[in-house]
């Protein structure tokens, strides 16, 4: 599998974080699109179908559902990624997320629509029709504490690291290969 650029892809930081800012650095010197969410708008379900539907810019045939938004995470168009050059999803605020339910699968969905961008194969090594497109999403807590954020997002088929002033996640080979 190839893929064009190293994960984790879902990095959870302080707000202006350096791990953050390195992130949102590299993919912009390339061309990439940087992408603002405010995380008042994801404390539900429907409001993540909703709010990244309209930022990403998804088709109107978008399911509005989990499936679907790693779906479109992985098939987005080059308006939204800089011609392909890639994307970066900012949550600002994601304090507000960390205790809602939906918070572990929304961080589990973010990470596999980012592994699917990244990769130039499908989960069986065939070759895709399309390029790898760089795709991380970076989450930012006015209050962050690390072991508390790595404890809600653990969950079997993510592998959680604790880094230097940021949590990683990414999505386990042994659980998704």
């Amino acid at each position: 599998m190839s893929s064009s650029a190293p994960g984790p892809w879902v990095v959870l930081v302080p707000e202006e974080s350096a791990e953050g800012q390195r992130q949102l650095s590299e993919l912009t010197e390339k061309g990439g699109r940087v992408h603002h969410f405010d995380a008042r708008d994801l404390t539900t379900a429907q409001g993540v179908f909703r709010t990244f539907a309209e930022t990403l810019h998804f088709p109107g045939y978008f399911g509005q559902n989990w499936d679907a938004l790693v779906d479109c995470l992985d098939d987005l168009c080059g308006e939204v990624t800089g011609g392909g050059a890639g994307i970066a999803g900012v949550v600002h605020g994601a304090d507000l997320l960390v205790e809602e339910e939906h918070f572990p699968l929304f961080v589990s969905v973010l990470c596999q629509g980012a592994d699917r961008a990244n990769s130039a194969a499908d989960l069986d090594g065939d070759p895709l029709d399309r390029p790898a497109v760089a795709e991380r999403f970076v989450l930012e807590f006015r209050d962050f504490d690390r072991e508390r954020i790595a404890a809600r997002v653990e969950q079997p088929d993510l592998i959680v690291t604790l880094g230097d002033g940021f949590v990683g996640a990414a999505l386990d080979p042994e659980e998704w290969r």
